[in-house]
């Protein structure tokens, strides 16, 4: 395993940010961490990459113990902050000349440099200091300086925060390519890019770990308790007449002669509906079994966050 986090707690005066936290991300992995604010994301991904301590439990990156060996893990790990420190007076190749040095790379400096310009795609903004790039290519010189000493995992803290469209594009091709080789734990909110790139969700709530599964399972898992139809009807008809319908749960108009149906997972209400349209002389215009997003699903199982965690 690349990541090995066993029942991590961290305690900041009386307020719990981590409490109990047990995952492992294997070699290879792109994982999607995932939490409201102030669910314990960054806090977590501080304690992994050795910038702060936790307060019980035991971290693990390829096998090395975190807190015993803070600066050998650091040879291991690249690590985008959210927020993403740069030194805005330096030119991109001189800032990185600078992380290069801190990882002593020597003389391997000047082709390591090259080739993450070439693969962040920072060559046409090259001569430039950093404050005169965009917020997407500040993006890339620090995706730039995570992947400089060729960390075998990566930890990337809302690498896409801020961006426009096609730089959220952009840099989620970018880490896509680079999980290709290496593991990568990676925070967002934007649930189409943990769908579109990631190959499991973590999701934390509260400070403690509430789901862990692939984005399709969880979806999956969702769909389990009960189905949900839409249906357009020709004319108007009584909810009460709906909810008399065999097996169905629960009933909402949404506009005009167009109703959620919702009936339990076991049964098929599809069928029933068409003899209701019948019986009561009506035509059904559409019906559609509506899918949960990964979105609906990361609400409906955080809809209950608590205020006071820290981030």
């Amino acid at each position: 395993m690349s990541i090995e986090v066993i029942n991590v707690s961290k305690i900041y005066g009386k307020q719990k940010a981590l409490d109990n936290v047990t995952f492992s991300i294997n070699t290879g992995e792109i994982v999607g961490f995932i939490g409201p604010n102030g669910a314990g994301k960054t806090t977590m991904m501080k304690i992994i990459t050795g910038l702060i301590p936790q307060t019980s439990g035991n971290v693990k990156v390829n096998g090395i113990n975190v807190m015993e060996n803070s600066i050998e893990i650091r040879k291991h790990i690249g690590y985008l902050p959210e927020n993403n420190p740069l030194y805005l007076d330096m030119y991109i190749r001189e800032y990185l000349e600078f992380v290069a040095g801190l990882y002593h790379l020597g003389n391997s400096t000047k082709f390591r440099i090259d080739e993450m310009v070439e693969q962040t795609g920072l060559e046409a903004e090259i001569k430039k200091k950093i404050g005169a790039l965009s917020k997407g290519f500040r993006q890339r010189v620090g995706l730039a300086q995570a992947l400089i000493h060729d960390p075998n995992v990566l930890v990337l803290d809302e690498p896409t925060s801020g961006l426009d469209p096609n730089q959220i594009i952009e840099i989620r091709n970018l880490i896509a390519e680079a999980g290709k080789e290496k593991t990568v734990m990676l925070s967002t909110h934007i649930m189409q890019e943990v769908e579109a790139i990631c190959d499991r969700v973590i999701i934390i709530n509260n400070g403690a770990v509430i789901a862990n599964d692939s984005a399709k399972q969880l979806i999956v898992q969702a769909h389990e308790k009960f189905q949900t139809i839409i249906v357009e009807f020709n004319s108007k008809i009584k909810e009460d007449d709906l909810k008399k319908i065999k097996g169905v749960i629960k009933t909402a108009k949404l506009k005009d002669n167009n109703w959620l149906i919702q009936s339990s997972h076991e049964t098929d209400v599809r069928a029933d509906i068409f003899n209701f349209a019948v019986k009561n002389n009506l035509a059904v215009l559409s019906m559609q079994k509506q899918e949960k997003s990964l979105e609906e699903v990361f609400h409906e199982l955080t809809k209950h966050q608590k205020t006071g965690n820290l981030s």
